[in-house]
């Protein structure tokens, strides 16, 4: 059985995505620290509360009340880091050519449904892609428009007077804040589901993001000693 070394994801892809990753976990830390001073959000029939954003046991729990300025100092301090991080991504695969793989085409969604078959074991085969499928080409697309979102909505709520017409494009200070927390929402759930693609694919899919490369072994050939 030979073995083939494939690479995959080159250096800069490798650093700005584990960089990432600790920046908007304290983003998200420290939001919720801010978000405990006026924790208004919540879904419900009626009235009828089904979720509440969050319990007071949860604030308990992990020690989040009365930490607003701590959360505040955080969030503004690693705000910059998420957006340079940010920047330095997009204009390294606007000039490497990378965004070619990264972003849908035509046949995406039709594709991207036919790899969650495939992951839900329904579809015996996965289309064929080049270094993501469809529907990683949508997540990280998505994932790429939403930090730009957290960004207006974060400034529009963060100086909501100097720049105020920021905020109105957001539908006002109000607005903009929900919509902050809606995408911020959506970033936990896209790391719910990207730990458990990434588990469910292996260690080999790990190793590429990690050393940037996967290891892939050829039944049809004989090693050469």
């Amino acid at each position: 059985m030979a073995i083939k070394i494939v690479y995959k994801h080159k250096l800069a892809t490798r650093w700005m995505h584990w960089i990432n990753f600790p920046i908007l976990t304290v983003m998200i830390w420290s939001g919720i620290l801010i978000y405990w001073a006026n924790d208004v959000y919540e879904i419900s029939i009626g009235k009828t509360v089904l979720v509440k954003f969050f319990p007071e046991s949860f604030y308990q729990t992990f020690h989040i009340t009365h930490r607003l300025s701590e959360g505040m100092a955080f969030h503004f301090v690693f705000m910059w880091l998420f957006m340079i991080n940010g920047l330095l991504y997009v204009m390294y695969t606007i000039v490497t050519g990378e965004w070619r793989y990264l972003l849908p085409n035509r046949n995406s969604l039709k594709e991207s449904f036919q790899v969650i078959l495939h992951d839900l074991h329904i579809r015996k085969t996965a289309p064929p892609q080049l270094k993501y499928n469809a529907a990683q080409r949508i997540a990280y697309t998505m994932i790429v428009l939403m930090g730009f979102g957290s960004l207006l909505t974060g400034f529009a709520i963060y100086k909501p007077v100097q720049i105020q017409w920021l905020t109105n494009i957001c539908g006002g200070y109000e607005w903009a804040r929900a919509e902050h927390f809606i995408l911020t929402v959506g970033y936990v759930l896209f790391f719910v589901i990207h730990i458990i693609q990434v588990i469910l694919a292996g260690w080999n899919n790990f190793r590429a993001m990690v050393a940037g490369f996967e290891v892939i072994k050829d039944k049809n050939k004989t090693q050469t000693k």
